[in-house]
């Protein structure tokens, strides 16, 4: 009768001996060419690693490297090439999808101690800083020559530079000033192989193929960055933001649409729903207008003529399109705290529940009101609440459902409440993913945008830069099997309710 249970005993077991004899594998190899200080394999010291800020998913590395030189990273990567062990780059551990959730057999290369901003050009209008740098960090450096880094992820303060150009984050200026994509000249780092490798340049164009927008966004899978050359702007003269209230979220979703199709292309265009609103007001006092069933803010900067110009035919444009109420910031300080509103949706999602997962999908703008409403009927489906935030402009959505990590059948209903999101979005003509990277929390639903042999295609660019495999594996491209297992899930679940989505 006892012996499933001793059997199951003696592979748990045989497992963490196995484990054990990796670890002591990996450890010593990575002492030869790590200070004892950089290298990091003890219980109590890789458990903050075993995840990034999707907490629902955890995995504890063999061990963790936070190497000081290029020349370490070098030989991290040298040896673990060796060895045939997975490696997984960390920045500061902000990411919301699991990107940087590390491989139970492999090392967690954190880049954190790369910390340093090399040099800023003001003719130029261009710095170099290693990957660890904080995003904020950079504008504050180039504040005194009158410039600022342009993409502002919500983490701008803690995230870094090097997970930015991982995920391809934006941020709520990415409709005026776009993603990372678009304020990158060059990246430097180094293969799995410990090869250096440069994407991109520092004139306006680099010869051959554009291998720098491969790389961005790629998730940590082709290569490990070191070094980045980014694009600096100068700080627009003044920056005014109105906040427009209305009573019902299509209306709200069509202004959205009618300020771009006025020709107006706002600093920046961001949307939240009443339940949202209120979350964020009690948290940071912005000043929201707690009646409203969604609200929109829309920024205009410039020269103070541009300004004054651009603010009014907004507000023209959002008063036909049916707000009920609309307020211009006076003076920096009050714009400042109503973006602080929207900076902190996140933090103020977590004062209400004990967990939340932040789901990233983009959907054309003209079906904002379309996805909000069938978030609200997925509420009542999963029995869940969810609050709506996201960048309007570029159509980016950002649902926060609420749930409890400690009860499985809570996380459960929430996995399939995100999955939904996502592959409703790609009814509507959208993507699984805007700007958080798919990570492992949408590996599943990529099966339903792409198909088995555009999967295979991305393979393929894998195998180019890493034959082995063993740069943050398992993650971002599902494999065929995987694909098969979700549609028979979805079928048996009763699931599949597009008849457009592509079949596994």
């Amino acid at each position: 009768m006892n012996a499933p249970a001793d059997s199951r005993l003696t592979q748990a077991l045989q497992r963490a001996q196995d484990r054990g004899a990796r670890q002591a594998e990996v450890v010593h190899a990575l002492q030869a060419v790590l200070p004892a200080h950089a290298l990091l394999y003890t219980l109590e010291d890789t458990v903050p690693y075993e995840c990034d800020g999707l907490t629902a998913y955890r995995e504890r590395p063999l061990c963790v490297a936070l190497p000081e030189t290029e020349d370490q990273v070098q030989g991290v990567l040298r040896a673990c090439h060796l060895l045939d062990v997975p490696v997984v780059a960390r920045g500061a551990g902000t990411g919301l999808s699991g990107g940087a959730m590390p491989h139970a057999l492999g090392v967690t290369l954190s880049l954190a101690k790369f910390n340093r901003i090399l040099s800023i050009d003001p003719l130029a209008q261009t710095a170099v800083v290693q990957a660890g740098v904080r995003n904020l960090a950079i504008s504050e450096a180039a504040a005194p020559h009158g410039l600022y880094y342009a993409p502002d992820p919500s983490s701008q303060i803690a995230c870094t530079i090097g997970g930015n150009v991982a995920e391809n984050s934006g941020g709520v200026h990415c409709l005026k000033y776009g993603l990372t994509v678009h304020n990158i000249l060059q990246v430097r780092g180094y293969t799995i192989e410990g090869e250096p490798v440069t994407f991109g340049g520092t004139a306006l164009d680099a010869p051959g193929l554009d291998l720098l927008a491969v790389l961005i966004g790629s998730e940590g899978m082709l290569a490990v960055t070191t070094e980045v050359t980014v694009k600096l702007v100068p700080k627009p003269q003044l920056a005014r933001c109105i906040m427009a209230s209305f009573d019902d979220v299509r209306k709200a979703g069509e202004a959205v649409a009618a300020v771009i199709a006025a020709g107006i292309i706002p600093a920046g265009l961001e949307m939240m729903d009443g339940p949202m609103t209120v979350a964020v007001e009690d948290f940071v006092h912005a000043g929201y207008d707690l009646n409203a069933a969604a609200i929109l803010l829309c920024e205009s900067d410039g020269t103070p003529e541009e300004v004054e110009e651009e603010i009014g035919r907004m507000s023209e444009v959002l008063r036909a399109a049916g707000a009920t109420a609309i307020a211009v910031s006076r003076d920096e300080a009050q714009r400042l705290r109503f973006w602080s509103g929207r900076k902190n949706a996140f933090p103020a999602s977590g004062r209400i529940s004990p967990d939340y997962m932040c789901m990233d999908s983009t959907i054309p703008r003209k079906r904002l009101a379309d996805i909000l409403e069938a978030i609200a009927g997925m509420e009542r489906k999963y029995g869940l609440k969810c609050l709506n935030v996201f960048h309007a402009g570029d159509g980016n959505l950002h649902p926060l459902i609420l749930f409890d990590a400690n009860d499985p059948d809570q996380l459960h209903r929430c996995e399939l409440f995100g999955a939904d999101i996502l592959e409703t979005s790609v009814a509507m003509g959208g993507t699984v993913t805007g700007e958080h990277g798919v990570g492992v929390e949408k590996l599943n639903s990529m099966c339903v945008q792409f198909s088995p042999e555009e999967n295979e295609q991305m393979f393929g660019l894998k195998r180019a830069f890493d034959t082995k495999g063993l740069l943050n594996p398992g993650k971002v491209i599902p494999t065929l099997h995987r694909c098969a297992e979700y549609g028979k899930m979805l079928v048996r679940a009763g699931q599949i309710k597009h008849p457009d989505l592509p079949r596994f």
